[in-house]
């Protein structure tokens, strides 16, 4: 494992941190997106990832999960050096994600999403699918029954059968979760999941990200709606042009100068 760039030593699982990022920069040609950011997240924790539109949040994700390379810096997750690694790569180690934007199989049914989430864990070959052995019965059995327990703890069972299509908004995003949830990662990071709810259906999502912590998984959240951040956080970093400007609790970051003229401007 390559050493982090300030000579830090980095982190591994037993020190507690989960995920920890060191200097991490990703420029797109002369623009830079994220510069040079580093923080650390420990296990068991809710972190909120905040900033103003184009803060380089979404991009930070990215690199996270290996969609996008970094330019520079380190990125290591339980002591493991995921820098420049696959997408399908760092899933595998334990990384899961939602979107900003949907990303279901519209035509699939509730159950369906979920069990595709968990088709990297089946043990299966092709021919005991083509025939149809009694292994393959077995796993699709156990998928199938660990897809509904999966229903069932986001809250919409009775929708197992429904095309993903049909499902209200609100069900569609505790859907995504659940998929997400499938792949049993020790890292769930939640793009915008509040992102066109209605106050209850926000009510309840804080409630669900709470369970969803209460199964020893550790959320990375990016969120723009401020009453959910605040009420649901451990921790908040701030970015603003793709820089790190602030780092606490939530009561201390909502007080903070450069937040507040990030967000209303100078003359706030």
């Amino acid at each position: 494992m390559s050493a982090a760039p300030t000579g830090k030593t980095p982190s591994s699982p037993a020190d507690g941190i989960v995920l920890q990022l060191d200097q991490v920069t990703k420029r797109f040609g002369g623009l830079t997106a994220v510069d040079n950011v580093s923080f650390q997240i420990r296990r068991g924790e809710i972190f909120a990832l905040i900033g103003p539109n184009g803060a380089g949040k979404t991009t930070l994700f990215n690199t996270v999960t290996g969609m996008y390379k970094t330019t520079s810096g380190t990125i290591v997750f339980q002591g493991k050096d995921i820098t420049g690694l696959k997408p399908y790569r760092v899933a595998g180690l334990g990384i899961a994600r939602t979107f900003q934007q949907i990303r279901l199989f519209s035509y699939m049914s509730a159950l369906d999403n979920i069990k595709v989430g968990e088709h990297h864990r089946m043990r299966a070959r092709l021919w005991d699918s083509l025939f149809k052995t009694p292994r393959a019965r077995r796993e699709e059995r156990e998928v199938e029954a660990k897809a509904m327990e999966l229903l069932k703890f986001v809250g919409i069972e009775d929708q197992a059968y429904n095309y993903a299509r049909n499902l209200p908004y609100g069900h569609q995003r505790r859907l995504e979760i659940a998929r997400a949830l499938a792949t049993n990662p020790s890292l769930l990071l939640l793009d915008e999941p509040a992102a066109g709810a209605n106050p209850q259906e926000k009510r309840q999502l804080m409630e669900l990200v709470e369970r969803v912590r209460g199964q020893g998984i550790t959320i990375l959240l990016i969120e723009h709606d401020m009453k959910v951040v605040m009420g649901i956080s451990d921790r908040i970093l701030v970015l603003d042009y793709g820089e790190r400007i602030a780092e606490g609790k939530p009561q201390e970051v909502r007080t903070n100068p450069r937040v507040i003229e990030a967000y209303l401007g100078k003359s706030a």
